[in-house]
């Protein structure tokens, strides 16, 4: 009896787990593109102030270049919110963005192309956590060790 207890609850743990995973990996997944979008948003606050400063005549070369790019970045994000509006989208967008690298041209924005690395990710998962417990009055709990007398 206990043998068919233990056999008969495999498959509900191997579920559980599976289902936990996937939820790491699309947090993990949402985490990265936050991330990528909030530095897309930075680039652009820097370009339009460099813009800004290009129209008084205070701007170096380099930076024009850097607000150029960031230019482009934004060129690009609106190649792909096209086929984003295109019927079959989870389809064509991965499609297209495998079709550039093979041709050699880049079609995501700079930000889009760093790939953090997981323990990253997953230390922003923890913060973010954090915050939204403090926010909502669950303080954290400190965890303490035991002292271990030698």
């Amino acid at each position: 009896m206990r043998l068919y207890k233990v056999i008969h609850r495999a498959p509900i743990r191997v579920a559980k787990i599976s289902k936990k995973r996937q939820q790491l990996r699309f947090k993990r997944a949402m985490v990265a593109l936050k991330l990528a979008l909030a530095q897309e948003k930075q680039e652009t606050k820097e370009m339009l102030t460099i813009y800004r400063r290009y129209t008084q005549g205070e701007v170096s070369k380099e930076d024009l270049q850097k607000a150029n790019a960031q230019f482009v970045d934004i060129l690009k994000g609106l190649g792909l919110g096209i086929f984003a509006i295109l019927p079959f989208a989870p389809i064509t967008i991965p499609l297209v963005v495998k079709l550039g690298h093979w041709v050699g041209v880049d079609v995501l924005p700079s930000s889009f192309n760093i790939n953090k690395p997981l323990k990253d990710i997953d230390r922003l998962i923890a913060q973010e956590q954090q915050q939204q417990e403090i926010a909502n009055g669950k303080a954290a709990k400190p965890v303490v060790k035991p002292t271990v007398k030698k």
